[in-house]
């Protein structure tokens, strides 16, 4: 049986601008959270959250990878280009790898656009079911953001 840490509760946030402050715009976080099941084991399917898991399953996924080591782990860091939306490039940063827990947080900074986190954690429903609860987080940084 998978052990699966307790979510932390979040809420959205509207930073107000000050005046005269950097930003002339309303600063906002979004964040939305979907999950799904996969008929495949956890074991099986949690490495297929990492950037080297993510190319076997995501078509036009690539990624640069910075470590010189293709196995996650916190702290890890590792670069993007043109993979969704408009962005281009953007810096990955492993904020948490729990793997015992089936749980990884990346941060995701698009310079000038928008600073992310990207949660996914796995919850074993048998041997050979998982579900897969993904969680985006967004801060604009501008208004494209």
């Amino acid at each position: 049986m998978a052990l699966n840490r307790p979510q932390r509760a979040s809420k959205p946030n509207r930073l107000p601008v000050k005046p005269g402050g950097k930003y002339p715009f309303q600063v906002n976080t979004v964040r939305h959270t979907a999950s799904f099941e996969i008929a495949a084991p956890i074991n099986e399917l949690f490495p297929l959250f990492s950037p080297e898991g993510e190319t076997a399953w995501v078509p036009g996924w690539d990624y640069e990878n910075v470590m010189g080591t293709t196995e996650l782990s916190e702290d890890y860091v590792f670069l993007t280009k043109t993979h969704d939306h408009a962005a281009a490039m953007a810096i990955w940063l492993a904020k948490r790898f729990e793997p015992e827990y089936q749980l990884v947080e990346l941060y995701r900074v698009e310079p000038e656009e928008k600073v992310g986190l990207v949660i996914v954690n796995c919850f074993s429903l048998g041997e050979s079911s998982t579900r897969v609860e993904v969680t985006y987080q967004y801060t604009a940084l501008s208004e494209a953001g």
